[in-house]
């Protein structure tokens, strides 16, 4: 394995040792082991890291039968440097910047040290070089939300000839889908679901219709969709807003048939197919204002994050 001569045996991280809301649970620990690596795995120095609703529902303990054995330091999405590398390590090297969402399948034995620690351990094919145009800040906003966004279009066989209707567009995975309908699948018609004050921030993002929800009953609109994409969990009403034959996916559960419920499957491959269009400007990250909040403030980020009133992504930066 090659490293470099200067990781330490313990490190600082965020930890929880029993399940439970995450604000009451979390505790700051300044003595945890840095990961030992397997051979397809790297060890990444967390520059930053981006929160996810599945990291206080897996501390809730909602998954409890597939997570790995407690204590967990929670952290989905990472952006950081290389700094040991496994034996079967190909596409990475010592220095390298990289970034993504260190758990292949976010329900079946995530990774007991997530990204909020000092350091973390990933497997090579989860991860992606990181865009020359893009801070660590933005980056680590990026792989859990895009890659949810990308898959989800595919598995409703979204194309250039279709219309859709994002629900929940202003939030973490909403501002990606609206983004990649445009840029990527080439949508011909984007209606998105908003609060007024996010309206202008659809606009920008590349939506063509706007629906402020505090006012407007989208599944009464005349105007019917090909495809909806439900963010928030809205699967009855949206199931009324498609067309004949129209497809309904959705990211929160239960889902209603013919509505498809689906999870990503963290792939870096999804991440390399996306970089022209982040290193181009096409596709921005969306990290909300308030972001970033120290690694003290992780308490606090999660708070805010349970609000379901951020704009894009919450993120943690500056870890020690």
């Amino acid at each position: 394995m090659a490293s470099t001569p200067s990781i330490p045996s313990h490190m600082k991280a965020w930890t929880y040792s029993e399940y439970g809301n995450i604000e009451d649970i979390l505790k700051f620990d300044p003595n945890v082991p840095v990961p030992e690596l397997n051979d397809d795995q790297v060890l990444i120095k967390v520059v930053a890291a981006a929160l996810n609703p599945v990291d206080y529902k897996r501390a809730l303990g909602n998954f409890k039968n597939s997570d790995s054995p407690l204590p967990t330091s929670p952290g989905y999405d990472v952006a950081g440097v290389v700094v040991k590398v496994g034996s079967k390590v190909k596409k990475f090297k010592v220095g390298d910047e990289v970034y993504g969402d260190i758990n292949e399948n976010a329900l079946k034995n995530p990774k007991a040290i997530g990204s909020l620690a000092e350091y973390t351990a990933a497997e090579e094919k989860v991860l992606a070089h990181k865009p020359f145009n893009l801070s660590f800040v933005e980056a680590s906003s990026l792989p859990l939300a895009i890659i949810t966004a990308y898959q989800g279009l595919e598995r409703a066989s979204l194309s250039s000839q279709k219309s859709i209707l994002v629900l929940g567009g202003a939030g973490g995975v909403g501002t990606h889908v609206v983004q990649v309908c445009k840029h990527v699948f080439g949508a011909s018609k984007i209606a998105a679901t908003a609060s007024s004050g996010k309206l202008e921030l659809l606009r920008n993002l590349g939506a063509d219709l706007l629906i402020d929800y505090t006012k407007v009953n989208f599944e009464d609109l005349p105007e019917k969709f090909d495809v909806v994409f439900d963010a928030v969990g809205q699967n009855e009403r949206a199931l009324k807003a498609i067309k004949e034959g129209g497809k309904v996916v959705t990211i929160v559960e239960p889902e209603i048939p013919p509505a498809i419920w689906y999870l990503l499957n963290s792939e870096g491959v999804v991440l390399e197919k996306l970089k022209p269009y982040l290193e181009s400007g096409k596709i921005k990250p969306i990290v909300d204002p308030k972001s970033p909040f120290p690694f003290s403030n992780v308490v606090e980020a999660f708070a805010y994050l349970k609000t379901h009133r951020a704009t894009g992504k919450i993120v943690i930066h500056p870890i020690p």
